[in-house]
C-alpha cells in the first residue's frame, strides 16, 4: 500500500509556499497571515540557514554510523521545515519534548549537536540537561512517552499558575513533538485526554513523514490525523509540513493561545521521510522510487530556497551557508572522534539525587567485578 502521494494540496491545509517557491496563500492560511508580520529579513535568511545547516549534519551522522563510529543514527532529511518554523514559534520560557528526531530544534534550543552523537553513540545515558539547553527534554526512544511527560510538565505548568496571567512574556507553554506512527499508541490518546481534561497550555505537534517504519500512515488512520483531536475536545490544523513559514504562523498561533490559557491544539504537518527510519532500516523493501521521487520534488530546503531568491537575496549568500554546513558538520566529526567512553561510576552517579544505600551497594560490586579481570591478566 503507498502512502499519500497526492501532488495538489487538499483543501483543508495551511499553506503558504507552493512547491516551486511562489508565495499563494491557500484558504485556510488567512488567519495565519499576521502572524509573519513578527519576522524580521534576519528570521527569514535564519530559517533557510537552519534548514541548509541540519541537513548536511544529518549526511555527516549517517556516514559516522556507517563506519562504526554510532551505534545508530535518526534521519531527518525531509523533515527539516516543519521543525525549524515550529521551533522558532516557540518562547525561550517554553518547554520542548522532542521525540528522536528533531535534531535542529535541539540545536536552535542551543543545544551542542555533538551531544545528539554522544548519545547515539552510547556513552551517555541521556544526553544534557534540558535547563542548560534551552528548556529541550532528553531524546525518547520508546515511542509516543513524551506526550505524556510533556502532558504532565503542561499540567504542572497549568497549576503553578504560570500559563494564562495575562503577560505573554512570562506564560509558559509546552510544544511536543511525536510522528504518524507514534500516533497509533496509547500513550499519545491518554496524553490528549488529560490535556483536554485540564486544559493544558501545550501543542502537540504531529508530523505526519507518511511512513511508521514500514507501516504507511493511511493503514494507520482512516480519517486525518489533525481530526483526531476532535474527539477529545482539542482543536487541530492541518499545515503543509515542507512550507517554513506556515509551520511557523501556525504554531506561533497555537502556542499563543496555549500561554494565554485557552487551551492545547494539535497540529499534523505533513512532510515525508526521504531517509530510512533509522540507519538499522531499508525502506526500498516497503516504498515505490516514484513515491520517493514526488516528495523530492517538494523538497522544502528548495522549494525555500526558491521563495528567498525572488525577493532578491544573492547567490553569496547560499554559499556560504554551504560554507558554514560543511564547516559544522566536520567539526561534529571531529569532535566526536574525540569522544571516550565515560567511567562506570557515572551509571550509579545521577539515578538519585542524594545517595542511596542500594545504589552505593551496587557500585561497590560493579568496581569489584571489573577489578577482577585486571587480577586475572595479572
Amino acid at each position: 500500500m503507498a502512502a499519500t502521494n497526492d501532488t495538489q494540496r487538499p483543501t483543508d491545509t495551511v499553506q503558504l509556499l507552493t512547491a516551486d517557491g511562489r508565495f499563494q496563500p491557500s484558504d485556510p492560511a488567512a488567519e495565519y497571515l499576521p502572524y509573519l508580520e513578527r519576522l524580521t529579513e534576519s528570521d527569514y535568511r535564519r530559517f533557510y540557514r537552519d534548514m541548509v545547516v541540519v541537513r548536511r549534519f544529518d549526511h555527516e551522522s549517517a556516514n559516522l554510523q556507517r563506519q562504526g563510529q554510532l551505534a545508530l543514527w535518526v534521519p531527518s532529511h525531509g523533515q527539516e521545515a516543519a521543525q525549524v518554523g515550529s521551533a522558532y514559534a516557540a518562547r525561550p520560557q517554553d518547554h520542548i519534548f522532542p521525540s528522536y528526531r528533531e535534531h535542529v530544534v535541539g540545536m536552535i534550543r542551543g543545544l551542542d549537536p555533538v551531544d545528539i552523537l554522544r548519545m547515539l553513540r552510547g556513552v551517555t545515558l541521556g544526553g544534557w540537561n534540558p535547563a542548560e539547553n534551552g528548556n529541550f527534554h532528553l531524546y525518547s526512544l520508546v515511542l509516543g512517552t513524551q506526550s505524556l511527560h510533556s502532558t504532565g510538565y503542561a499540567m504542572g505548568i497549568q497549576l503553578d499558575g504560570k500559563a494564562g496571567t495575562g503577560d505573554p512574556d512570562k506564560d509558559e507553554a509546552v510544544i511536543v513533538y511525536f510522528g504518524d506512527g507514534a500516533s497509533s499508541q496509547g500513550d499519545v490518546s491518554e496524553a490528549l485526554v488529560f490535556a483536554a481534561s485540564y486544559r493544558t497550555p501545550q501543542v502537540f505537534f504531529l508530523q505526519n513523514n507518511q511512513w511508521a517504519i514500514s507501516v504507511p500512515v493511511e493503514r494507520q488512520s482512516r480519517t486525518p490525523l489533525y481530526l483526531r483531536g476532535s474527539g477529545f475536545g482539542i482543536p487541530g490544523t492541518r499545515v503543509d509540513g515542507n512550507d517554513v513559514l506556515a509551520c511557523y504562523a501556525v504554531t506561533a498561533k497555537w502556542l499563543d493561545e496555549a500561554r494565554a490559557g485557552e487551551g492545547p491544539a494539535l497540529i499534523e504537518a505533513m512532510t515525508y521521510r526521504v531517509g530510512a527510519h533509522t540507519t538499522a532500516d531499508d525502506p526500498t523493501k516497503y516504498r515505490t522510487e516514484e513515491e520517493l521521487q514526488s516528495w523530492i520534488a517538494r523538497d522544502p530546503i528548495a522549494r525555500y530556497r526558491a521563495y528567498l531568491a525572488d525577493l532578491g537575496v544573492g547567490e553569496s549568500f547560499f554559499s556560504s551557508v554551504d560554507e558554514e554546513a560543511a564547516d559544522l558538520a566536520a567539526d561534529a566529526r571531529r569532535r566526536l572522534l574525540e569522544v571516550t567512553p565515560p567511567p562506570m561510576d557515572i551509571i550509579f552517579d545521577h539515578v538519585y539525587a542524594e545517595p542511596h544505600p542500594l545504589v552505593a551497594e551496587q557500585k561497590e560490586w560493579a568496581q569489584r567485578y571489573e577489578a577482577s579481570f585486571d587480577e586475572e591478566r595479572a
